[in-house]
This record gives C-alpha cells, sequence and structure tokens, in this order.
C-alpha cells in the first residue's frame, strides 16, 4: 500500500460566472506578467499553468512565437475558454491540455519558461506544485509566479460590509484548501520547492477612477450573488441572502463614491534553474 496521499479534487473558489470571467479577461501579459516580460524572446517553449480564460496565454504566446506555448487547466471546461480566445486572435502557437500541477505529464526540462498567474493561491500543495514546475524547467530557465494577498487588500471609505466580505472570501477559500495570502508565502514555497535564486518582486493594482471602480465594484457587487462563492457561502450557512444583498450593496456604494479608492499587493517571484 502506497504512502502517498492524493491532493484533493480542485475546487476553484472564483468558479467561471460571467462576473468571474468580466475580471479576469481585463488581464493582460502587460499589466499582469510585466516583471517576466524581459525574461522573454521569440522561440521559447512556455507552459502556462491554469491559463483561464486565455488573455495573458495569448499575449505571451505572441511574444514567444515561433516557439510554443502549452496551456493547462485541470478541467477540460475551463480550456474552452482559452481556446476560444486563442481562436478570436488568430493565435496558433498555443496547445491546451488538462493537467494537475502537482504531478505534471511532462518531462523533466520540457520548458524554458513556466508561468503561474494566480494559481499558487487556489492549489492544494503549492510547494508540490512549484517543485513540478521546476522539474518540467529547462536549467537555464525561469519559473514565475504572481499571487495577490488578500489580507493585504485596502480600499477607502471604510465598510463594515467590505469588511464581511473580505473574511466570508477568505474563510471560503481555506475551506476549498487554498490560501488567499498567497503573496507574503511566495517566496518561502519557492524556497521549499528547491529553489535557491529567487528574485521576489511586488506590483500593485490600484481601483481609483471611475471606470476602473465600475469595473472591480461593478464585477463584485455581481459576482457576490451570482458566482460560485455565493453558492458555497449560502450552502456553508456561512451568509444568508440579506448579508449578500448588503455587501453587494455596498460594492455598488465603493464605485459610486468619488473618492472611492482600492489597492491590491501582489507578490511576484521569478525563480532561475
Amino acid at each position: 500500500m502506497s504512502d502517498v496521499t492524493e491532493p484533493p479534487e480542485p475546487k476553484y473558489t472564483h468558479g467561471h460566472h460571467e462576473s468571474v470571467l468580466r475580471a479576469h479577461r481585463a488581464r493582460t501579459a502587460q499589466n499582469s506578467a510585466a516583471y517576466l516580460l524581459p525574461s522573454l524572446t521569440p522561440g521559447l517553449q512556455l507552459l502556462d499553468v491554469g491559463c483561464g480564460p486565455g488573455t495573458i496565454t495569448a499575449d505571451l504566446a505572441g511574444i514567444v512565437a515561433p516557439g510554443r506555448v502549452i496551456a493547462i487547466e485541470p478541467v477540460p471546461e475551463a480550456l474552452d475558454l482559452a481556446r476560444d480566445c486563442a481562436r478570436e486572435r488568430g493565435q496558433h502557437n498555443i496547445d491546451f491540455v488538462v493537467a494537475d500541477v502537482h504531478a505534471l505529464q511532462f518531462g523533466d526540462n520540457s520548458f524554458d519558461v513556466v508561468h503561474a498567474h494566480q494559481v499558487l493561491q487556489h492549489v492544494a500543495d503549492p510547494v508540490t506544485a512549484l517543485s513540478e514546475m521546476r522539474r518540467v524547467c529547462k536549467p537555464g530557465g525561469v519559473v514565475a509566479a504572481r499571487d495577490s494577498d488578500y489580507a493585504a487588500f485596502t480600499w477607502y471609505p471604510a465598510s463594515a460590509e467590505l469588511d464581511d466580505w473580505l473574511q466570508l472570501y477568505r474563510e471560503a477559500a481555506r475551506a476549498n484548501g487554498g490560501e488567499p495570502d498567497a503573496g507574503r508565502h511566495l517566496l518561502a514555497w519557492a524556497h521549499a520547492a528547491g529553489f535557491t535564486d529567487v528574485t521576489p518582486t511586488t506590483s500593485a493594482s490600484c481601483f481609483a477612477t471611475p471606470a476602473d471602480r465600475e469595473h472591480w465594484g461593478g464585477m463584485w457587487a455581481d459576482r457576490i450573488l451570482q458566482s460560485a462563492i455565493a453558492e458555497q457561502l449560502l450552502g456553508s450557512g456561512a451568509a444568508d441572502q440579506a448579508k449578500l444583498q448588503a455587501i453587494s450593496r455596498a460594492w455598488r456604494d465603493w464605485a459610486d463614491h468619488p473618492d472611492g479608492w482600492l489597492a491590491i499587493l501582489h507578490s511576484q517571484i521569478l525563480c532561475r534553474v
């Protein structure tokens, strides 16, 4: 009998509701992977872990062409979104593969670059995931990861309902086996995975213009009522419909406030193999 414990089936806290995809499709290589771009040149082979709707993936594929990108997700349905994005952009150097980052089916030293954006906060074992990313990366290549840190989110004006939102989200993410405050752990996880040459940096997203507030606040006003996180909170009894409605209104109030401001801290690691 094996003593190896299989990681649990992934349970993605956000789900794939339109409100989630609205936010994720706004991501680009420039606004979400700028720390990695100086390491990219044409002809590289790149693995994109947890590609989501594929907007970052398609950008990266354009940069490394004629090199190829393999984009992975743990379930086929998620890959369909990225396929659609690549098709719409006419990006033909991307292959889409169902894979578990805890046990990648690719051989050792297969890729020049391995990239994961806002992924490690959701996986069952981030150290194992990074170890696998390291295994499939060629000597001299780079493993890159970026994750936000929910406990470091900050906004103005103060709101008790948004405080409730943050607490509920963090509790739900942990109930799914994730670590919502992943940003502060990235460097430690990289060291535990065996990396010795790690460049840690940070970046921030700011939502303060009327358009940015409408994007972020409107997205969360919808997401807290209709997406997978809403279903989870209601199903577990962590919140009732009245609580979620109050949080939704608070997000819209924040978006409408002329002084509304929100900042998200992201941690980034660039690991040389």
